[in-house]
């Protein structure tokens, strides 16, 4: 097994960035697939979503960023979270992934800490996922250098493109270091096909993007707020929604495509 990493990224707030972490991953897993979300945000949303509140774990993914190298394994011991109704495992964020640009200033290779560590682990699983920041740093970075496809969840909305072109920025300037460029697909998100202004910024991203945008399209559905509101993902709250089968449309081209 040699699992594939997807960083789940973009450079604006509010798109559903961390929905498609979680519900992509629960995804997979109900289909067999062994999944590991990691959450790199210092908001931590991804953590509170599934109940792992900062101020109450021990340990986190600050933990690995942290570590020195010879310690990596034994970190990932302790940082890998799975509560009984899960079914996939859980790295929570910690708020002390804020002060890691200044922790790690004077650290060589700091880019590509995360990309090294996933190496002692990647065969765990079929695909890890990576919950980004929405910011350009170097949490960003590190998992735009790891991944073997870059998820960029758009919402259909028109402010949502700005936040587009700063992450295709972020891109361009790492492609021109990396040994390849990042392979990446577009993500539609919160559409709403009652809405004239969804249905043109949707038909202005399928023409900017091309292929490297998803067949899948994330509707508007209150069942996620409610998945939200309990701890759970949208599977939990009901298989059977429009949400639910989103993902598992999206699943299924992450399978067909990687």
């Amino acid at each position: 097994m040699n699992g594939k990493i997807l960083a789940v990224a973009n450079q604006k707030g509010g798109v559903g960035k961390t929905t498609t972490a979680l519900s992509l991953g629960a995804a997979l897993a109900r289909m067999g697939k062994k999944v590991m979300v990691m959450d790199l945000d210092p908001h931590a949303c991804a953590s509170v979503h599934q109940r792992y509140y900062p101020d109450s774990i021990e340990h986190s993914v600050y933990d690995l960023f942290t570590s020195p190298e010879e310690n990596w394994m034994e970190v990932w011991q302790k940082i890998r979270y799975r509560q009984e109704a899960q079914i996939f495992d859980m790295v929570p964020a910690s708020i002390r992934l804020s002060e890691l640009e200044g922790d790690l200033r004077d650290r060589p290779g700091k880019g590509g800490i995360l990309k090294l560590s996933l190496e002692l682990v990647r065969n765990d699983y079929d695909y890890i996922i990576l919950d980004c920041p929405p910011q350009l740093g170097l949490l960003q970075i590190n998992a735009l250098v790891a991944c073997d496809l870059l998820i960029i969840p758009i919402q259909t909305d028109f402010l949502a493109l700005h936040g587009l072109k700063l992450l295709f920025d972020s891109i361009r300037l790492l492609n021109k270091v990396l040994p390849e460029p990042i392979r990446y697909r577009a993500l539609p998100t919160m559409y709403d096909k009652r809405a004239g202004a969804c249905r043109r910024v949707l038909e202005l991203l399928g023409k900017k993007m091309g292929d490297n945008m998803f067949k899948t399209i994330i509707g508007i559905d209150t069942r996620f707020r409610d998945a939200s509101a309990l701890g759970k993902v949208v599977f939990d709250v009901d298989p059977e929604c429009r949400g639910a089968k989103g993902y598992e449309l999206l699943a299924n081209e992450i399978v067909a495509l990687l």
